[in-house]
């Protein structure tokens, strides 16, 4: 039989066998976030309502919900305070699992735990303690779940780690310190032989590099792939499945290269998506399991001495430093908010986002979908995790993001928080291979110094030739920076060819609704209203200059004299986007003869 006859029967029985595959099933024993929350038992060790049973909504952080003792983290600036508030709370509820589950492989999911998190299903370790607070974790529960009847999950979580490099990497921060389960639970569904995970790398011009991991493979068999635009106007575009050649008894990896045609490549104006299926299939073709990841095509490369590259187009990126938060919930969020934040972000002529940590995987997606570019950091305020402690966690945060086509940069701590024994892992996880960042250091040929001054921010130009994005400037405290000198800022660094953009600080305020206060706002004296948006995302005054002066549409400075002739010198600051692509409405509002 000839490869591209069987190739053709191999697409017949994966399109009529679709139906025979196993999608990943997913049980939520939380909410979804902020507005969705599911009430669990709870016991916190001190402050408010200790020592006693309760409940609780999950998601959420116990002070919220009348537990314990705020603290912000600059607690230890304090004089006469030796320790922030370090609560103890358990968490428990009971659950059902479905009998037709077992027999499969079922792992427990935590989203994001304040911090140190010990748990137990049915009175058995599911796992080592897990140390990190805003990071993806799980563990593996087949063994200990009782199928078809009741369970029971018991969460133990310390506010202050007992890791004292997780502490100085998220404790001591400038924000608010939270304890608890503040992200969703959930547990995973998967056939004993399944994809555990992808990685991608989906470049600008059609290549789709993917690695496959792959569990309990006891005998040889066949993957499919499928490519799909989310676009439906993506009309060029045809859908093809590619099959791979058979995968041997015990795989546990799988690396490909493929071709597609007529692709819409990803850009943050024109964020264009594909849905990749993979299907796991058995050695007679049966589809077993498949798995979805939204992708982007767009090749990202950094040139020294050159710029930041996003398929072929120098990028200067309009950035703004955000956390997860909102007074309602603290640092837990919903799809909502995160969308709200994207538009709000974009209609401040905004193309790029920073933060001190992972985000919420909902507002990456927002970001891949509504396009903006994104720089996803591992935490480490001004000091870093040890190295087994960051090991542990790069691989966390990057077997989550690796795949979002709005990450285009990796960071790796903050302001002296780096570790740099961690930065080739980035490398290891990453097939697109995205240059590493140590913010507020001239690293690694990029320099992204924090707070450069007008004068002397320029000239770094001159150290080295290096390209210069400053991860932090502008700093927004009460509202006092963010739009009164970025038209100066601005036009000075745009002059210089090394100039790859700069991100703000920051995005809003993070006032907290005080539940010990009778819910009054508290933004802890002057450390906390640093934004251009107020808690609650009000547009406040540097909202309206910022997006005025980093309009993608600039039309330059004139005088109208008698010389005047009606035409007006407009230029284009789009980095992707043709003026033809947009259009003009004007009118006359006020004139007056000379």
């Amino acid at each position: 039989m000839s490869r591209k006859h069987f190739l053709g029967i191999l697409l017949f029985l994966l399109t009529t066998w679709v139906v025979q595959a196993q999608e990943t099933e997913r049980q939520y024993l939380s909410g979804t976030g902020l507005g969705s929350t599911v009430t669990w038992q709870f016991r916190v060790s001190e402050g408010r309502n200790s020592g006693r049973w309760s409940k609780i909504e999950v998601p959420s952080q116990w002070e919220l919900q009348g537990f314990g003792e705020y603290t912000y983290g600059r607690w230890y600036k304090k004089p006469g305070v030796k320790n922030p508030s370090m609560e103890e709370g358990t968490y428990k509820r009971s659950f059902r699992v479905p009998r037709n589950w077992q027999g499969q492989n079922i792992r427990l999911w935590f989203d994001g735990v304040m911090t140190d998190t010990e748990v137990l299903v049915n009175g058995q370790s599911a796992g080592p303690v897990h140390q990190g607070g805003f990071y993806r974790f799980s563990y593996d529960v087949t063994e200990l779940l009782k199928y078809g009847s009741s369970n029971q999950i018991e969460v133990r979580v310390k506010k202050h780690s007992d890791n004292r490099t997780v502490n100085a990497a998220e404790r001591k921060a400038d924000w608010w310190l939270f304890g608890g389960i503040y992200r969703p639970v959930w547990l995973e569904a998967k056939p004993a032989t399944h994809i555990e995970r992808l990685a991608v790398d989906a470049q600008a011009d059609g290549t789709l590099k993917l690695d496959v991991y792959l569990k309990g493979v006891t005998e040889e068999g066949y993957l499919g792939i499928e490519v799909e635009p989310l676009q439906k106007k993506d009309t060029l575009f045809e859908e093809t499945t590619v099959v791979f050649v058979q995968f041997k008894e015990g795989a546990s990896t799988l690396h490909s290269t493929s071709r597609w045609e007529d692709i819409c490549p990803w850009t943050p104006e024109s964020p264009n998506l594909y849905q990749l299926r993979v299907y796991l299939c058995d050695k007679n073709t049966n589809p077993r399991h498949f798995v979805d990841t939204r992708i982007g095509f767009r090749t990202i490369d950094f040139r020294p001495r050159d710029g930041i590259y996003l398929n072929g187009t120098k990028l200067v990126m309009k950035g703004i430093n955000r956390h997860s938060f909102h007074p309602d919930g603290g640092r837990t969020t919903n799809k909502e908010l995160s969308i709200q934040d994207v538009k709000l972000i974009k209609e401040m002529n905004m193309n790029a986002v920073r933060s001190h940590y992972p985000p919420d995987e909902h507002f990456l997606n927002a970001c891949d979908s509504l396009g903006l570019l994104y720089i996803d950091e591992l935490a480490g305020w001004q000091n870093a995790y040890d190295t087994p402690t960051g090991t542990r966690l790069v691989r966390e945060m990057l077997t989550r993001d690796v795949n979002h086509p709005c990450i285009v940069l990796w960071s790796n701590g903050n302001e002296g928080g780096w570790n740099t024994a961690v930065d080739s892992l980035f490398r290891t996880y990453d097939p697109q291979k995205r240059h590493v960042i140590h913010p507020w250091a001239d690293f690694d040929e990029l320099d992204t110094h924090h707070y450069p001054a007008y004068l002397t921010g320029v000239a770094r130009f001159t150290n080295g030739y290096k390209v210069f994005m400053p991860a932090e400037f502008m700093h927004g405290q009460y509202d006092q920076g963010h739009g009164a000198g970025l038209e100066d800022f601005w036009a000075r660094y745009t002059a210089h060819p090394l100039f790859a953009g700069g991100f703000m600080w920051a995005y809003s305020d993070e006032a907290v609704r005080r539940s010990d206060r009778g819910g009054a706002l508290d933004s802890e004296d002057y450390n906390a209203p640093d934004g251009i948006l107020g808690p609650f995302r009000e547009k406040e005054g540097s909202y309206y200059s910022v997006r005025e002066v980093w309009s993608p549409i600039h039309i330059e400075p004139l005088m109208i004299t008698p010389s005047f002739r009606g035409d007006f010198r407009v230029s284009n600051r789009y980095l992707f986007t043709n003026l033809g692509a947009c259009s003009m409405r004007w009118r006359v509002l006020h004139c007056t003869s000379p």
